[in-house]
């Protein structure tokens, strides 16, 4: 009997010993996920995750963003609307996983921040508007060949429009003159939808841009204070509309851009946009999106931005000037900025 229960009780070690070692090893099992979005539009969804034998459970929300969560459950404010992927990874105590994914269509409703309609007949509002008066001898500028000032021939609002004109005309030793139209010091953004509805000059030499310059641009310069071109547009290659970022190491002839083919930029009012993140900027022309580049903490993008209009006459983008060019007008509708 007393060898009988000596190993018994041996047996009765060795079995504990190997439940042990399994429960050591053991593997997340069975994982759900669901999702509840918010009816609200505030972009809020409201994520369970359960698994068997699951220690903690990290998210990705399918935009860049990630979050560790021990139970699973979380509410995440998506920024802006889209389809997103959620990927949920569960983890057991010991290092082993299990995943899934599930999609989710999230609709953000934005607020109307700011904006300038141009329905008030004359100069265009000093409480929205400066201007940068001069040329490039000023520090900006791309070897243009106009003079920038702030006379009503070249920048009014009239019939529910703001007029950017272009002239062929000798000023302060230039041969052209225009505007350039800039809400520095008067209002900025951070993120956000930019929108413009405008209508495009005729004539080669043209360079009309909707653009906007990081705030701290007298502090640290251009490029390391960004640069977004919402639209720009040149009279040599009719109906291109060029949407890019500048930046260090992407400036210049090294932007980062794209650029989308319409047929009435010239003829007919159209609505350029960027949508811009803390995780991507969205360029896109009445709504088709064209160009995007992810954002991060590496790029000048995440800090307070003014916004610029202007039209600007030949230079290294828009080329040589038609000899035959005498005046052409950007038009612009609105301006409209959302959260």
């Amino acid at each position: 009997m007393g060898i009988a229960f000596f190993i018994t009780l041996l047996s009765l070690v060795a079995c504990n010993k190997d439940s042990g070692s399994d429960n050591s090893n053991v593997v997340p099992a069975n994982l759900t996920v669901t999702a509840q979005i918010s009816e609200d539009n505030s972009g809020n969804v409201a994520f369970v995750a359960t698994a068997t034998n699951a220690a903690t459970y990290e998210y990705d929300f399918g935009n860049g963003v990630y979050q560790t969560v021990p139970t699973g459950k979380v509410t995440y404010t998506y920024p802006a609307s889209g389809n997103y992927t959620v990927n949920v990874t569960a983890k057991s105590a010991t290092g082993s996983t299990i995943k899934k994914s599930v999609p989710v269509a999230v609709t953000v409703a934005q607020t109307l921040v700011w904006a300038d309609e141009f329905n008030t007949p004359g100069a265009p509002d000093p409480a929205k508007w400066g201007y940068d008066i001069g040329n490039g001898d000023n520090g900006w500028g791309n070897n243009e060949l106009q003079y920038y000032t702030n006379r009503l021939e070249n920048a009014q609002v009239s019939n529910g429009t703001l007029k950017i004109t272009a002239k062929k005309e000798a000023f302060s030793g230039r041969a052209y003159t225009s505007a350039r139209l800039l809400t520095k010091g008067k209002f900025a953004a951070k993120y956000g939808k930019i929108e413009a509805r405008a209508k495009l000059p005729v004539g080669v030499g043209t360079w009309p841009a909707i653009w906007m310059l990081g705030a701290n641009i007298d502090q640290v310069g251009w490029p390391a204070c960004g640069e977004i071109d919402i639209m720009e547009h040149k009279g040599s290659d009719l109906n291109r509309i060029y949407g890019t970022l500048h930046y260090p190491g992407r400036s210049g002839g090294n932007a980062h851009g794209n650029t989308t083919v319409i047929s009435n930029a010239t003829t007919e009012f159209n609505i350029y946009t960027v949508e811009w993140t803390p995780t991507v900027l969205k360029f896109a022309v009445n709504g088709k999106e064209f160009h995007s580049v992810n954002n991060s903490n590496n790029i000048p993008f995440n800090h307070d931005f003014f916004i610029i209009l202007n039209c600007a006459m030949g230079g290294g983008f828009a080329g040589p000037v038609d000899p035959a060019f005498t005046a052409a007008t950007m038009e612009v509708d609105y301006i409209r900025v959302y959260k």
